[in-house]
């Protein structure tokens, strides 16, 4: 495996960047077994996940990261663990909403799908 950093700070880039501007390419990163937890509730699948993406309920968002952390998730697999936190800009709300998000990544043909995403949202 290459530097899980790199590897972290490219895929988190590239994942905020897509979510930010055109939310539908998102499915590409997920697989039929992904599981996404968004704010507590389960969702199964690429394609219910990108529906749940695509149908938040916000028009604009931003995505500016605080922390990034990485590590190895299985001493067999290149797979990674990536804990970013960092705050989101909703329809150019003055109030930026605080969030937390994790993702498992696992190898597949050169690149990498996300197998697990935990969102939340942190308040307080």
């Amino acid at each position: 495996m290459g530097d899980i950093n790199a590897i972290a700070k490219q895929f988190t880039d590239f994942y905020y960047q897509t979510f930010d501007t055109n939310r539908s390419a998102l499915q590409s990163l997920y697989r039929a077994h992904s599981m996404l937890s968004w704010e507590g509730t389960q969702i199964l699948g690429a394609n219910d996940i990108s529906e749940k993406l695509t149908t938040l309920p916000f028009s604009q968002v931003q995505h500016k990261v605080t922390t990034l952390d990485a590590q190895p998730s299985s001493p067999t697999v290149a797979s990674l663990i990536v804990s970013v936190t960092g705050v989101l800009i909703v329809d150019d709300s003055p109030n930026p909403l605080q969030f937390s998000q994790v993702f498992q990544l696992i190898p597949d043909a050169g690149s990498y799908y996300v197998f697990n995403d935990i969102f939340r949202l942190n308040y307080g």
